[in-house]
Protein backbone atom coordinates (compact mmCIF):
# COMPACT_ATOMS: atom_id res chain seq x y z
CA UNK A 1 0.00 0.00 0.00
CA UNK A 2 1.52 3.52 -0.94
CA UNK A 3 2.20 5.67 1.94
CA UNK A 4 -0.55 8.38 2.41
CA UNK A 5 2.24 10.97 3.72
CA UNK A 6 4.12 10.17 0.68
CA UNK A 7 0.93 11.22 -1.92
CA UNK A 8 0.68 13.92 0.37
CA UNK A 9 3.96 15.40 0.45
CA UNK A 10 3.71 14.74 -3.61
CA UNK A 11 0.64 16.19 -4.24
CA UNK A 12 1.20 19.20 -1.91
CA UNK A 13 4.72 20.20 -3.48
CA UNK A 14 3.19 20.01 -7.02
CA UNK A 15 0.54 22.21 -5.57
CA UNK A 16 3.28 25.13 -4.65
CA UNK A 17 5.68 24.55 -7.63
CA UNK A 18 2.68 25.72 -9.51
CA UNK A 19 2.51 29.14 -8.02
CA UNK A 20 5.31 29.73 -5.72
CA UNK A 21 7.92 30.83 -9.03
CA UNK A 22 6.13 34.19 -9.48
CA UNK A 23 5.85 34.73 -5.68
CA UNK A 24 9.80 34.63 -5.13
CA UNK A 25 11.08 37.56 -2.96
CA UNK A 26 7.80 38.34 -0.74
CA UNK A 27 8.53 37.73 3.07
CA UNK A 28 5.36 37.10 5.30
CA UNK A 29 2.57 38.56 5.12
CA UNK A 30 3.48 40.64 1.84
CA UNK A 31 2.51 40.54 -1.32
CA UNK A 32 4.37 38.97 -4.49
CA UNK A 33 7.47 40.81 -5.13
CA UNK A 34 9.20 40.21 -8.89
CA UNK A 35 12.82 40.21 -9.46
CA UNK A 36 13.96 44.03 -7.61
CA UNK A 37 16.27 45.37 -4.95
CA UNK A 38 14.86 42.68 -2.46
CA UNK A 39 16.53 39.93 -4.24
CA UNK A 40 19.30 38.06 -2.87
CA UNK A 41 23.14 38.61 -4.18
CA UNK A 42 24.94 35.96 -6.32
CA UNK A 43 27.40 35.10 -3.66
CA UNK A 44 24.57 34.78 -1.03
CA UNK A 45 23.23 31.90 0.97
CA UNK A 46 20.10 31.67 -1.07
CA UNK A 47 21.26 31.86 -4.62
CA UNK A 48 24.19 29.34 -3.56
CA UNK A 49 21.28 26.73 -2.05
CA UNK A 50 19.49 27.33 -5.20
CA UNK A 51 21.96 26.45 -7.59
CA UNK A 52 23.60 23.61 -5.42
CA UNK A 53 20.47 21.82 -4.70
CA UNK A 54 19.00 21.71 -7.83
CA UNK A 55 21.99 19.56 -8.72
CA UNK A 56 21.85 17.41 -6.02
CA UNK A 57 17.91 17.11 -6.92
CA UNK A 58 18.64 15.77 -10.42
CA UNK A 59 21.10 13.31 -9.74
CA UNK A 60 17.91 12.11 -7.25
CA UNK A 61 15.49 12.21 -10.37
CA UNK A 62 18.34 10.34 -12.29
CA UNK A 63 18.65 7.54 -10.34
CA UNK A 64 14.98 6.78 -9.16
CA UNK A 65 14.39 6.62 -12.93
CA UNK A 66 17.30 4.38 -12.92
CA UNK A 67 16.16 2.25 -10.59
CA UNK A 68 12.34 2.22 -12.24
CA UNK A 69 13.73 0.10 -15.32
CA UNK A 70 15.78 -2.14 -12.96
CA UNK A 71 13.03 -3.35 -11.24
CA UNK A 72 9.50 -4.84 -10.91
CA UNK A 73 9.04 -4.07 -6.89
CA UNK A 74 6.19 -2.25 -6.93
CA UNK A 75 7.15 -0.61 -3.46
CA UNK A 76 10.13 0.60 -4.75
CA UNK A 77 9.07 1.81 -8.19
CA UNK A 78 6.81 3.96 -6.11
CA UNK A 79 8.97 5.34 -3.96
CA UNK A 80 11.07 6.03 -6.79
CA UNK A 81 8.05 7.61 -8.86
CA UNK A 82 7.37 10.51 -5.78
CA UNK A 83 10.91 11.02 -5.11
CA UNK A 84 11.41 11.69 -8.89
CA UNK A 85 8.41 13.78 -8.64
CA UNK A 86 8.47 15.86 -5.60
CA UNK A 87 12.39 16.51 -6.41
CA UNK A 88 11.85 17.49 -10.23
CA UNK A 89 8.94 20.05 -8.80
CA UNK A 90 11.51 21.67 -6.65
CA UNK A 91 14.51 21.95 -8.64
CA UNK A 92 12.13 23.54 -10.76
CA UNK A 93 11.23 26.01 -8.48
CA UNK A 94 14.78 26.42 -7.27
CA UNK A 95 16.09 27.47 -10.75
CA UNK A 96 12.76 29.58 -11.48
CA UNK A 97 14.36 31.72 -8.43
CA UNK A 98 17.18 32.10 -10.00
CA UNK A 99 15.78 32.62 -13.21
CA UNK A 100 13.38 35.52 -11.54
CA UNK A 101 15.87 37.23 -9.37
CA UNK A 102 18.77 38.04 -12.24
CA UNK A 103 20.99 35.21 -10.74
CA UNK A 104 23.08 32.66 -13.21
CA UNK A 105 22.36 29.13 -12.48
CA UNK A 106 25.81 28.47 -12.38
CA UNK A 107 28.63 30.11 -10.50
CA UNK A 108 32.96 29.86 -10.62
CA UNK A 109 32.69 29.44 -6.85
CA UNK A 110 32.84 25.74 -6.10
CA UNK A 111 30.16 23.59 -4.25
CA UNK A 112 28.91 24.33 -0.79
CA UNK A 113 30.94 27.41 -0.92
CA UNK A 114 27.79 29.14 0.48
CA UNK A 115 27.86 26.70 3.30
CA UNK A 116 31.16 27.57 4.35
CA UNK A 117 32.60 24.17 2.41
CA UNK A 118 33.62 25.59 -0.65
CA UNK A 119 37.34 23.59 0.03
CA UNK A 120 35.38 20.18 0.12
CA UNK A 121 37.22 18.49 -2.77
CA UNK A 122 35.18 16.50 -5.23
CA UNK A 123 36.20 12.93 -5.53
CA UNK A 124 38.07 11.86 -8.43
CA UNK A 125 35.14 9.87 -8.91
CA UNK A 126 32.83 12.93 -9.47
CA UNK A 127 31.00 13.04 -5.79
CA UNK A 128 30.36 16.84 -5.72
CA UNK A 129 28.35 17.35 -2.78
CA UNK A 130 27.14 15.70 0.54
CA UNK A 131 25.27 12.83 0.04
CA UNK A 132 25.52 12.14 -3.95
CA UNK A 133 26.78 9.21 -5.67
CA UNK A 134 30.03 8.70 -7.41
CA UNK A 135 30.37 7.98 -10.94
CA UNK A 136 31.20 4.56 -10.35
CA UNK A 137 27.96 4.30 -7.99
CA UNK A 138 25.57 5.88 -10.97
CA UNK A 139 26.88 3.14 -13.08
CA UNK A 140 26.81 -0.12 -10.99
CA UNK A 141 22.96 1.31 -10.53
CA UNK A 142 22.25 0.93 -13.77
CA UNK A 143 23.74 -2.41 -13.97
CA UNK A 144 21.84 -3.80 -10.63
CA UNK A 145 18.46 -5.74 -11.29
CA UNK A 146 15.83 -6.76 -8.61
CA UNK A 147 16.33 -6.73 -4.92
CA UNK A 148 20.11 -6.38 -6.06
CA UNK A 149 19.18 -3.15 -7.30
CA UNK A 150 16.40 -2.16 -4.86
CA UNK A 151 18.87 -2.17 -1.74
CA UNK A 152 21.54 -0.50 -3.67
CA UNK A 153 19.29 2.45 -4.79
CA UNK A 154 17.73 2.72 -0.87
CA UNK A 155 21.14 2.88 0.27
CA UNK A 156 22.57 5.48 -2.31
CA UNK A 157 19.38 7.66 -1.84
CA UNK A 158 19.27 7.32 1.96
CA UNK A 159 22.76 8.78 1.67
CA UNK A 160 21.85 11.25 -0.15
CA UNK A 161 18.86 12.44 1.41
CA UNK A 162 21.04 12.95 4.42
CA UNK A 163 23.47 15.13 2.48
CA UNK A 164 20.45 17.22 1.58
CA UNK A 165 19.46 17.30 4.50
CA UNK A 166 22.46 18.83 5.40
CA UNK A 167 22.28 21.41 3.03
CA UNK A 168 18.41 22.19 3.62
CA UNK A 169 19.27 22.83 7.29
CA UNK A 170 22.03 24.93 6.32
CA UNK A 171 19.59 26.67 3.94
CA UNK A 172 17.39 27.52 7.02
CA UNK A 173 20.15 28.84 9.06
CA UNK A 174 21.20 30.84 6.37
CA UNK A 175 18.93 31.74 3.96
CA UNK A 176 17.00 35.76 3.88
CA UNK A 177 13.61 34.59 1.26
CA UNK A 178 11.22 33.45 3.52
CA UNK A 179 9.59 31.05 0.59
CA UNK A 180 12.99 29.56 0.46
CA UNK A 181 13.48 29.14 3.65
CA UNK A 182 9.91 27.39 4.09
CA UNK A 183 10.97 25.08 1.32
CA UNK A 184 14.01 23.97 2.98
CA UNK A 185 12.67 23.20 6.00
CA UNK A 186 10.00 21.12 3.89
CA UNK A 187 12.52 19.00 2.35
CA UNK A 188 14.00 18.77 5.81
CA UNK A 189 11.27 17.14 7.05
CA UNK A 190 10.11 15.00 3.82
CA UNK A 191 13.57 13.56 3.36
CA UNK A 192 13.86 12.29 7.25
CA UNK A 193 10.43 10.56 6.28
CA UNK A 194 11.46 9.14 3.40
CA UNK A 195 14.62 7.99 5.18
CA UNK A 196 13.16 6.09 8.02
CA UNK A 197 10.75 4.87 5.43
CA UNK A 198 13.93 3.24 3.26
CA UNK A 199 14.90 1.76 6.91
CA UNK A 200 12.07 -0.20 7.20
CA UNK A 201 12.21 -1.38 3.09
CA UNK A 202 15.39 -2.37 3.64
CA UNK A 203 15.13 -4.29 6.68
CA UNK A 204 12.06 -5.86 4.65
CA UNK A 205 14.76 -7.19 2.66
CA UNK A 206 17.24 -8.22 4.98
CA UNK A 207 19.68 -5.26 4.35
CA UNK A 208 20.56 -2.38 6.47
CA UNK A 209 21.43 1.62 5.17
CA UNK A 210 24.80 0.51 5.72
CA UNK A 211 26.59 -1.33 2.74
Amino acid sequence: MRPAGLIAGAAATALVAAGAITYAVAEDGGGTAGASAAAPAADSADAGFARDMAVHHQQAVEMSYVVRDRTRDTEVRRLAYDVAQTQANQRGMLLGWLDLWGLPKVSADPPMTWMGMGDMAAGKDGALMPGMATNTQMKKLGELSGKQAEIYYLRLMTAHHKGGIHMAEGCVARCTVGVEKRLAQGMVEGQQSEIELMAGMLAARGATPDS
